[in-house]
């Protein structure tokens, strides 16, 4: 689920660039001057990626801090990961939207190998 602060700052952001669009449509059937037109397609592009980076960031970042704060209390400092996950945790905060992904895909498989080491554990 999204935060509703930033659902609100996201169709902002999208709101804009379908307005934008609007505009490009009009430009093109008034036959307005192609560079005027690219500059506006280059500002829609440019919007839309500002609010998907925001919306990744945002959620992927706290989906992958959850990840990360599991796998740290499964494995205490005594498992095959404790290194990849003390790496992880010093690179965290600098993180680039397009790196959450990969990272969050590799902790699902951290965590999914933890918890079959400790339900054998337990048994």
């Amino acid at each position: 689920m999204i935060p509703g602060i930033l659902t609100a700052d996201v169709i902002k952001r999208i709101a804009t660039v379908q307005g934008q669009l609007g505009g490009i449509i009009k430009m093109i059937k008034k036959g307005d001057d192609l560079d005027k037109v690219l500059i506006q397609f280059k500002a829609a592009t440019q919007g839309l990626h500002n609010a998907h980076h925001l919306l990744l960031d945002d959620v992927f970042r706290k989906k992958l801090a959850l990840e990360l704060a599991k796998a740290m209390e499964a494995c205490p400092g005594n498992c095959q990961d404790v290194d990849e996950i003390e790496q992880l945790r010093e690179q965290f905060p600098t993180l680039s939207p397009d790196e959450l992904t990969d990272k969050i895909k590799k902790f699902n498989d951290i965590n999914k190998r933890l918890e079959k080491k400790n339900k054998k554990k337990d048994k």
